[in-house]
């Protein structure tokens, strides 16, 4: 098995959210905007931060739904044939 990487998840990240979106429109309206910061240890690392839209401090991962996190580690698994945990930052 090939060693999964941050470069191979951006790669087909649209594949990703693509079933996200068909299993929940609200979790993929959470996730869409994610920015893909690293792979480490089985750890997804995804920002949420864009300057271009808001100004100061902004977290939003407090309104996720475990269950949108959820769905979304389903749908890396499909793809990827691997469990990854996501951290936000």
């Amino acid at each position: 098995m090939q060693l999964l990487t941050i470069e191979t998840v951006k790669a087909r990240w649209n594949e990703v959210l693509d079933g996200v979106l068909e299993q929940d429109r609200i979790a993929w309206l959470a996730f869409f905007d994610a920015r893909l910061v690293s792979l480490s240890h089985g750890t997804l690392t995804i920002n949420f931060s864009d300057a271009q839209k808001f100004g100061g401090d902004h977290d939003f991962s407090i309104a996720r739904n475990p269950k949108h996190v959820a769905i979304l580690q389903s749908e890396i698994k499909k793809v990827f044939g691997e469990e990854l945990r996501i951290h936000e930052e």
